[in-house]
């Protein structure tokens, strides 16, 4: 009696190959397809702005509803641009605004994510910081101004303490409550791991909440844009917001608009950086 043993027949060399092609091929198509994406999802964004433009072009240029002093034309808005940029003037306001937004942002955030971090660990520190943290963060942001001046006088420290100010509240609030929803299943098997206190934080914890941090940096960011205005208000002789408010005294709208869309063009420009960092930082450790 014989017994016949099935083998399995040998791959074909032209499918193996076909299957490596393939696979090779993904990543690449995978590039260019997510840069048409992209480049479709900013074209789409762009829209809402340029009928604004249009709009406003129309409304001043060719019907005439609003008076120059009321609304300035699109094209008045670029000459008191060009005029400032010829002075000097633009770059130092621009350059002075970011500095004093980025200082403020990076002092918040980190305590922010400090204090957060602390509060969403600790039952006491939670009982014995969270009532006195909320009602700090009742306080109007104008309110810090006067006790602000008293305290650091009306220098630069001033200024970037009232928008640490700001930033520290979003950042805090979110990483304190994402803490306090990690899986309690994926923390107990760090522990089953050996990890504790720093060491679980740094590798269990915050990696597991990263979304809701950068959640919360991106609306410290735009807060600190918020804060930025009144903090230029401390006796400020540089800065968009000493230019928005300096041009609403003099009657200059066209300097007023620029300073308002400077604000909201780099503001955007800050939260795009922000966002690509979120992206990559998702992608290795959330």
């Amino acid at each position: 009696m014989s017994t016949s043993v099935d083998t399995p027949a040998p791959k074909n060399s032209a499918d193996t190959d076909s299957t490596n092609d393939d696979a090779a091929l993904q990543p690449r198509v995978a590039g260019p397809l997510r840069r048409g994406v992209g480049a479709k999802r900013a074209a789409l964004g762009a829209v809402v702005p340029l009928v604004l433009l249009l709009l406003w072009w129309l409304s001043t240029s060719v019907l005439g509803i609003f008076s120059p002093v009321q609304l300035p034309s699109p094209g008045s808005v670029v000459e008191a641009g060009i005029d400032l940029a010829q002075r000097g003037e633009l770059w130092t306001h621009v350059g002075i605004s970011v500095q004093r937004v980025l200082l403020g942002f990076a002092i918040g955030a980190v305590l922010g994510l400090t204090f957060g971090s602390l509060v969403g660990l600790s039952k006491w520190a939670d009982a014995l910081l969270t009532p006195t943290i909320g009602a700090f963060r009742a306080v109007p942001s104008l309110a810090w101004v006067p006790l602000l001046i008293l305290w650091m006088k009306i220098g630069e420290d001033s200024k970037v303490t009232l928008i640490a100010i700001g930033a520290f509240f979003p950042i805090f609030t979110t990483v304190y409550m994402a803490l306090r929803h990690v899986d309690k299943n994926l923390v107990e098997a760090g522990r089953a791991f050996g990890l504790s206190g720093l060491k679980l934080l740094t590798t269990i914890q915050l990696p597991a909440v990263v979304p809701s941090v950068f959640s919360g940096l991106r609306l410290a960011l735009a807060q600190a844009w918020l804060f930025l205005v009144a903090a230029e208000l401390i006796a400020s002789s540089m800065g968009l917001g000493f230019l928005l408010t300096d041009s609403q005294n003099n009657g200059r709208t066209d300097r007023l608009l620029l300073a308002i869309i400077l604000l909201a063009v780099i503001g955007k420009i800050t939260d795009a950086i922000l966002g690509v960092v979120e992206r990559k930082a998702v992608n290795r450790w959330a």
